[in-house]
């Protein structure tokens, strides 16, 4: 595409995204209102969200910061917190409940051990079609192989719960992909803006470069092929979810970086380059505007965002945290429309 080329797309979901809490919030739910109409919300806050109250003064919080911008709400599935918990936060308007194992990411401590200390509370979600989301990792397995690992947990809810809708999210692995096609259509998957664009060699292969460290890790370009190869198939399976996860620009360079990319400002020019060297930007709508509202059973929204050839350099810090790319150019500008 020839420089000035635009593209007008219907506002875009983003459904994997956090945004932290405290003084931090309203920055990072405002850079996302920027470019999408609707966002899920991870619950992996301190103390989680966990129960009705809870997930309502959370969705306040980030509705004051960004109103024009819908947060969907999610709740961390807990071993322990019991069916009422689970029906409270449903009551309260959460779609999805997220399943953490223990110990796999960030303020994941409490997380699942094993599927059966919540088989009362997926029972719930299935009875009432509630969207079951998964972090996808075995933490135990080496690092690069945790993705693989815990598929066949996957493959055993699948089994036990043969209505539940299930969401596995930022897809890393060919491995994970070519699951996905072969479990039942209830089974769908969210793929990320960076897991679309680089691979292990980008976060270590010259120097560390910190903005890059996510969980799950980054693998190869064959992986990448592969989820690249899913997010322009047009296929239903596979939507959106940026798992845009700031931290402050002073922790991601100390001496034991947390694990995160700050995508959400730059996630739609990403994704246009990606599709574009594809040679398929005609399905980057769908991927980013149709298939996951479909999955998660939500209506049209209203408005667009307009996307722009033209080249623009990523600042070093965004919001105090460190975009990819942070100082580099991209040739894809995106601006929210009315």
């Amino acid at each position: 595409m020839n420089d000035g080329y635009q593209l007008q797309l219907a506002l875009p979901d983003d459904f994997h995204v956090h945004l932290r809490q405290g003084t931090q919030l309203p920055a990072y739910a405002r850079r996302s209102a920027a470019q999408f109409g609707r966002i899920l919300v991870m619950p992996n806050t301190l103390p989680p969200i966990c129960d009705g109250a809870a997930l309502r003064s959370y969705r306040a919080e980030i509705h004051t910061a960004a109103p024009d911008c819908q947060a969907l709400m999610t709740f961390k599935l807990v071993p322990g917190m019991g069916t009422a918990a689970v029906q409270d936060c449903i009551e309260a308007g959460a779609i999805a409940g997220k399943y953490y194992p223990a110990g796999a990411t960030t303020n994941a401590a409490d997380g699942v051990a094993d599927p059966q200390q919540i088989s009362d509370e997926l029972a719930l979600m299935q009875e009432l079609d509630i969207v079951l989301s998964i972090h996808a990792e075995d933490p135990l397995s080496p690092a690069m192989e945790r993705e693989a690992a815990f598929l066949p947990i996957v493959e055993r809810l699948i089994r036990n719960y043969p209505k539940l809708r299930i969401v596995l999210e930022h897809l890393s692995s060919a491995a994970a992909v070519a699951a996905i096609s072969n479990w039942p259509e209830r089974v769908a998957a969210t793929l990320t803006a960076h897991h679309l664009t680089y691979t292990i060699d980008d976060l270590l292969g010259d120097k560390l470069q910190p903005a890059l460290f996510c969980k799950p890790l980054l693998k190869s370009a064959a992986d990448r092929a592969a989820l690249l190869q899913a997010a322009t198939s047009g296929s239903p399976r596979f939507f959106f979810g940026s798992d845009s996860a700031p931290h402050p620009a002073d922790a991601k360079l100390s001496a034991a970086a947390p694990a995160g990319s700050y995508t959400a400002p730059l996630a739609l020019p990403l994704l246009a380059r990606c599709f574009e060297a594809a040679g398929r930007l005609d399905r980057l709508e769908y991927f980013v505007s149709r298939a996951g509202a479909d999955f998660y059973q939500l209506p049209p929204k209203q408005g667009s965002v307009l996307l722009t050839k033209k080249a623009w350099r990523i600042p070093e810090r965004i919001d105090d945290a460190i975009p990819p790319e942070a100082g580099r150019l991209i040739n894809w500008q995106a601006q929210r429309l009315p």
